[in-house]
């Protein structure tokens, strides 16, 4: 089976995110080619220290997004709180102040659904541990646009909830340790 390269990667998670993103993002290497764009839920009225406190120990370039900054490899943008984050067609990100969505801003619904219509096949959608369904209707569309699916394994999460309604609406997906995703994504630093 030949796969799609991969061009860019959608991660969203909520309760225990911080622990499962320090497994995932320092173990890719500096010259990492794709770009990461992170959605975690986030309380509105306080400012995020996510990105700064993933920025020490990451090799890549650890960022809260900027409305309209153009995607560039190698670079992990975090959606600021009560922000929702959009990937443009045109491979730039905005950020939207519309509704919440499943009780959420930012969602990662919107996120990954977004970067489905920009990226389709070429994208690779990971839902983590978190409390709520947010990230399975998203994760959907990245199937539907032919894109990757990964899901942290129900059992492994800090909280089983969203990885498990992750899965109940797409059972196509991989579902992985995070181990085994870290390995997936350090496989994708290299074209195909």
């Amino acid at each position: 089976m030949t796969a799609t390269q991969a061009e860019a990667i959608v991660i969203g998670a909520s309760a225990g995110a911080l622990e499962a993103l320090s497994i995932l993002l320092p173990a890719l290497p500096q010259d990492y080619p794709l770009p990461i764009m992170v959605v975690v839920h986030l309380s509105p009225d306080r400012e995020s220290m996510l990105a700064e406190l993933l920025r020490a120990k990451c090799s890549l370039d650890a960022r809260e997004v900027e409305d309209k900054e153009p995607i560039q490899g190698g670079t992990i943008y975090f959606a600021p709180p009560d922000y929702h984050l959009l990937v443009e067609v045109d491979k730039h990100l905005s950020l939207s102040i519309e509704e919440p969505v499943h009780h959420s801003r930012p969602s990662i619904d919107v996120l990954f659904e977004t970067a489905a219509d920009a990226y389709g096949a070429a994208l690779i959608g990971i839902v983590l541990t978190g409390a709520s369904n947010d990230g399975s209707q998203g994760l959907k569309a990245v199937v539907s646009a032919g894109g990757t699916a990964l899901i942290q394994r129900p059992d492994l999460a800090y909280i089983p909830t969203m990885p498990q309604a992750a899965l109940d609406a797409c059972p196509e997906a991989q579902v992985m340790s995070l181990e085994q995703i870290t390995a997936y994504l350090q496989e994708r630093s290299t074209p195909l």
